[in-house]
């Protein structure tokens, strides 16, 4: 090589060394889709916490509701649909949205005892257990995070109306 090729050689590595014309565009191409996922990430956990949030006020609706129950005249027009709907939609005739979008199936609510005594013992507990599965945002599919499930749990005495 001649010295002259060596020169501007040089000369085009000192002007792009000092050169600050693609430094904005390259911090941007590196920070912003670390920034997104970050944020993505925030608002996902936050809507499995609210999705946790409504599951437990659900039980803990129906269990009030069923632990107020009994099995006798004229108090036995309990039933567990009641308490279901209580659940899932926050109000004993279903209607409306429900508090979850896709928390309402039966089988994601379980009440025990099934029936109500008629004569409450102060021994006598009501459990519901609510599950539900939270399949998550299309993020969660793309980067291959599985849906899983989460339950809660509420133990009430029976106090009878």
């Amino acid at each position: 090589m001649d010295k002259r090729t060596i020169r501007r050689i040089c000369h085009r590595a000192r002007s792009f060394v000092a050169g600050t014309e693609g430094a904005l565009l390259t911090e941007t191409l590196i920070v912003v889709p670390v920034v997104t996922i970050f944020a993505v990430g925030i608002l996902e956990f936050g809507n499995v916490f609210w999705q946790r949030h409504q599951v437990q006020v659900g039980v803990r609706d129906a269990a009030r509701y069923w632990s107020r129950c009994r099995g006798t005249a004229p108090f036995d027009t309990c039933s567990q649909t009641i308490a279901r709907n209580l659940a899932f939609y926050g109000n004993p005739e279903g209607t409306g949205g429900p508090r979850v979008v896709g928390w309402t199936e039966d089988a994601d609510l379980e009440i025990a005892p099934a029936l109500p005594p008629s004569n409450p013992d102060r021994d006598d507990l009501v459990t519901v257990t609510g599950t539900h599965t939270y399949t998550g945002s299309p993020l969660m599919r793309l980067l291959q995070i599985e849906a899983f499930a989460f339950s809660y749990t509420h133990e009430q005495r029976y106090i009878g109306w």
